[in-house]
């Protein structure tokens, strides 16, 4: 047995030891990037366990030279990969969220990005979880001015921690609805219009998700909404009511705040040219 492990000392090349470093790295860069993931403990210690005992099978069947044994390992190390899968289905899917969250895999998918949809979605997703209710309007064009003169004025910087603070069951600001305007939380415990009682399905709709989409009716404003009985995150745009995923509620904000920008600018322009058309219509009249 130890000429056979010395013949394998000395036939080992420089192009083995690469792909030795190779596959050493990659399983590093595994361990770490379940080691984000809750269970990281169990996953690391199995894995390491599954590698170090093939390692010493792969030993003994080069030493001896067992074609038929190492092919059964192979098969069983396919089977034990499969079925890792499987049990930690759960810690690899948070890893893999936890993996999208980093800015460079964000280079490869272009979204539409806004100071704002950020704060607000990471407020509303810490809101989802502890199934605490919130209601948050975003000014875009339609001035929302008697709605923030009913509530306690603000006019602070955006924080996902203030809004936090703000809808927590102990401050007495929480019942009631925040708005945002131009990027920052204008007032709070704001009172907002619940219109006529839904009928049909909608019968039982809540007050938070009746005022929503009562504003959103009567101005062009986007208000999000968090459930304060299932966590659910919804917004309302144009009289409906959309529910949006945590993890899509970024981009869905960012969409509806950058193209309400886009229009703005459009019509910005287009009365630009109208004013500059006028202006040359004045001097040719005078002339």
């Amino acid at each position: 047995m130890k000429e056979r492990l010395a013949q394998l000392y000395e036939s080992v090349g420089t192009r083995d030891l690469v792909e030795i470093a190779i596959l050493a790295v990659a399983i590093y860069g595994v361990l770490r990037f379940l080691g984000k993931t809750r269970g990281a403990g169990i996953v690391r210690g199995l894995g390491l366990v599954v590698v170090g005992l093939f390692l010493a099978a792969q030993v003994v069947i080069a030493s001896f030279d067992l074609t038929v044994l190492g092919r059964v390992l192979d098969y069983l190390l396919t089977t034990a990969l499969v079925g890792l899968l499987v049990i930690f289905q759960p810690e690899l899917r948070r890893g893999l969220m936890v993996l999208g969250r980093y800015r460079a895999t964000r280079f490869f998918v272009r979204e539409p990005r806004h100071p704002i949809a950020d704060k607000l979605a990471d407020a509303a997703a810490a809101l989802s979880r502890e199934c605490t209710g919130a209601l948050i309007a975003i000014q875009r064009e339609v001035a929302l001015t008697p709605y923030i003169e009913s509530g306690e004025i603000l006019d602070s910087m955006m924080s996902a921690s203030l809004i936090r603070s703000v809808f927590n069951k102990h401050c007495p600001l929480h019942d009631g609805a925040l708005i945002v305007t131009n990027g920052r939380i204008a007032a709070a415990a704001c009172q907002l219009p619940l219109g006529q009682p839904p009928e049909g399905a909608d019968a039982h709709m809540g007050m938070r998700h009746r005022a929503a989409q009562c504003l959103s009716e009567e101005t062009d404003a986007i208000i999000l909404i968090v459930s304060e009985e299932t966590g659910r995150i919804s917004l309302a745009v144009g009289g409906r009511l959309e529910p949006v995923p945590r993890e899509n509620l970024s981009r869905r904000l960012a969409e509806l705040v950058s193209s309400n920008q886009q229009e703005s600018g459009a019509r910005g322009q287009e009365s630009g040219v109208r004013d500059q058309e006028s202006g040359v219509r004045g001097q040719s009249n005078a002339a």
